[in-house]
Order: structure tokens, then C-alpha cells, then sequence
């Protein structure tokens, strides 16, 4: 029973984060981490999928390898939830809205900004 649970988490958080790379609020790397540590308790076969086989497999390798970012990774997380939060902000007219989805923007900056970056070849 444990171990459907836990393959059920893990397919659930593999949707969620794919969902978050293209919406804006909703983020990929935790529910990635989680389907990641899901599946390496409950199923390696689908352990070995997510690692190895679907779209994000060598950035996950690279957090367990390293606990850190590849180069260049974290520039482009930057700049794409810069640009998906600006192009809501644009859309959206409330003020209290914008304002909360500013400050938003920027704690989210300043968590991958603290991110650390390490190279493979080190």
C-alpha cells in the first residue's frame, strides 16, 4: 500500500512539474525533487525513468551528484521567471495583484540567485 502511495506521489508531482515549466506560478524543481525521492523509494524502474530518460533527468542528476545547479541553468531560471511574471503582471489590472506578484517575483529571484552553481568537470 505504501509503495502505491508512493509511485502515485511521484507520477502526481512528475505532472506538476511538468506543468511548471510553462506556467508561471507553479514551480518545477520542488515537485521534480519530490517525484525524484518518491520513485527512488518505491519503484526504480520509474527511479531510473525520471533520472535518466525524461527532460529533466540530467538536472536532477546533477542536484544528487552535486546539490547544486549546472552553469548557465541558474541565468536561464532567472530570466524565464523574470519573463513569465512579467508577462502576467502585464495582463493583470488589480493592483494589490501586480504588487503581490512583484514581490513575488522577486523572492523567487533572490532564492535561485542563492542557489549554488557547480561545474560537472569539478
Amino acid at each position: 500500500m505504501w509503495r502505491w502511495a508512493l509511485i502515485i506521489t511521484g507520477w502526481l508531482a512528475v505532472v506538476l512539474g511538468a506543468l511548471g515549466a510553462v506556467l508561471p506560478l507553479l514551480p518545477t524543481t520542488p515537485f521534480l525533487l519530490l517525484a525524484a525521492w518518491c520513485f527512488s523509494r518505491s519503484s526504480p524502474r520509474f527511479h531510473h525513468w525520471l533520472l535518466y530518460r525524461s527532460w529533466f533527468g540530467s538536472y536532477l542528476r546533477h542536484w544528487q551528484a552535486h546539490r547544486a545547479l549546472p552553469p548557465n541553468t541558474k541565468w536561464k531560471a532567472m530570466a524565464f521567471t523574470a519573463l513569465s511574471i512579467s508577462i502576467s503582471l502585464f495582463f493583470i489590472r488589480i493592483l494589490w495583484v501586480r504588487v503581490l506578484l512583484a514581490m513575488l517575483m522577486l523572492v523567487l529571484l533572490a532564492i535561485i540567485w542563492r542557489l549554488p552553481v557547480v561545474d560537472q568537470k569539478q
